[in-house]
């Protein structure tokens, strides 16, 4: 394809991993002390990569099998990861759940389910205003434990570069253990069933969700029966991992040039996304990634106009590679008809290969009374059901979901099949920064998104 243009109608000016700098920023940290930050990142450069340019590589390939129906994404994790929650345990259960999600979508969606967990990097967040005021007393926000402090006091507010190195180092531990759990066994199809099996048998919609977990059963026993019981596909999985690329210090710091293409590539993470806040074409994050070679992630909001989003594809990929941009969604339930469908439709007739995720949490959080931030698991279902009936309408193929949770037995989003309310959001409200699924609620998720693809797909059958 030809050159990508800027704004002026010139061509973009070629690529460095440190050209960001010169670019309008938003959402970054002003480090007090430049020196620290520079030996932070100097000592990061020499640090080994996280993941590795081939793993990118593969996971760009199964994207592209989602732009096409031949696959279907389940991305999903915590809000924020915390230095204080880096636990075995807490590591282990996200990744259950997921696993759990994805069997059941991948009946529902008879299809490979491509496994993406919010893990081993998403430290950083967006914030809606610099300062935080409490009692009179204003402080500069917290923006993720990679950057600053979550307690409300001076010194914690303060950003510390040397926070970077405590990210890598629980991003590599995270990791590690990551691909243990997806190699040795620890995915094996029959015993994550048997979860969901338990899962059913405790839901207070067991009557509903039997049927299916039996279809499910029945289809393992055949496998199994085919002499397929301890064949790789059965016994082990790939495992990605996300994050915002929030940090562009960090960010840069592991980028690394792959020895086999000679291409950069982002070695924090295997699929980076830019969020609703900094997306501006001529900006700096949108200007980093343009040149790493990993597959992106774009969040796609109500305020995200035709022609932007059009020059964003053309920026981010200009030579139109299947796999390599990702739009995730994130209109509310109350915007998705509305907002989605003349995106939906603008992007369909450029014909520009992409995958369109759904993120039905951000667009859905709410306070309560007692200014508590919580979402209702219905509004997330109706822009679930929101965003496939827009697909459906254009005759569009709907790429996967796009979930804050946690394998934890939290109580941070209203309603579900146990019905929670208000006033059980104090019994294990644990989240420092936006409300997640709990366990029960992300597995419910997954059997009522998986019967919503039965559905549809029984109605454009020929």
């Amino acid at each position: 394809m030809s050159a990508v243009l800027s704004e002026t109608g010139n061509a973009l000016p070629a690529w460095t991993p440190s050209g960001w700098r010169a670019c309008p920023v938003r959402q970054m940290p002003s480090y007090p002390d430049q020196a620290a930050l520079e030996r932070v990142e100097a000592r990061l450069r020499a640090y080994p990569p996280l993941v590795f340019a081939g793993e990118a590589r593969r996971l760009k390939q199964q994207l592209a099998l989602a732009a096409e129906g031949r696959a279907f994404v389940l991305q999903g994790g915590a809000c924020a990861e915390s230095f204080g929650e880096f636990t075995a345990d807490v590591i282990r259960d996200t990744f259950r759940v997921l696993l759990q999600m994805a069997v059941v979508l991948t009946f529902g969606a008879k299809v490979p389910v491509v496994k993406l967990g919010r893990m081993a990097g998403q430290f950083a967040k967006p914030r809606s205003s610099d300062n935080e005021t409490v009692n009179g007393v204003s402080l500069p926000s917290y923006r993720g434990d990679i950057i600053n402090g979550s307690a409300f006091d001076e010194a914690s507010r303060v950003p510390d570069p040397v926070r970077m190195e405590t990210g890598y180092f629980q991003s590599a531990g995270t990791l590690n253990l990551l691909r243990a759990f997806a190699g040795g066994g620890y995915a094996n199809l029959h015993q994550v069933h048997r979860w969901n099996l338990g899962f059913v048998e405790r839901s207070p919609l067991a009557a509903r969700y039997q049927n299916l977990a039996q279809r499910i059963d029945e289809t393992l026993d055949f496998m199994s029966a085919c002499g397929m019981g301890q064949a790789p596909q059965m016994t082990e999985t790939e495992f990605y991992t996300s994050h915002e690329a929030l940090l562009l210090p960090y960010e840069q710091a592991l980028t690394r040039v792959d020895s086999t293409t000679g291409d950069w590539y982002d070695c924090s993470a295997h699929f980076l996304w830019i969020g609703d806040r900094t997306r501006q074409p001529d900006g700096a994050h949108v200007e980093f990634l343009r040149g790493v070679r990993n597959p992106l992630g774009l969040k796609v909001g109500p305020t995200t106009q035709v022609d932007d989003l059009l020059r964003l594809i053309d920026i981010l990929n200009p030579e139109d590679e299947a796999g390599r941009l990702t739009l995730i969604s994130r209109m509310g339930a109350e915007g998705v008809s509305k907002h989605l469908p003349p995106l939906l439709k603008a992007v369909r007739r450029s014909g520009r290969k992409v995958v369109w995720l759904c993120d039905p949490m951000h667009g859905n959080t709410i306070s309560t009374a007692s200014k508590i931030k919580t979402r209702s698991f219905d509004a997330i279902l109706a822009e679930l059901r929101g965003f496939f009936d827009a697909f459906a309408a254009e005759g569009a193929i709907p790429g996967g979901i796009h979930v804050e949770m946690t394998g934890q037995d939290v109580t941070e989003c209203v309603g579900g099949a146990h019905r929670l309310t208000e006033a059980d959001l104090g019994d294990r409200y644990e989240t420092f920064c936006d409300p997640r699924l709990n366990a029960e609620q992300s597995l419910e998720m997954a059997f009522l998104v998986a019967e919503e693809l039965t559905a549809r797909r029984r109605v454009s059958a020929p």
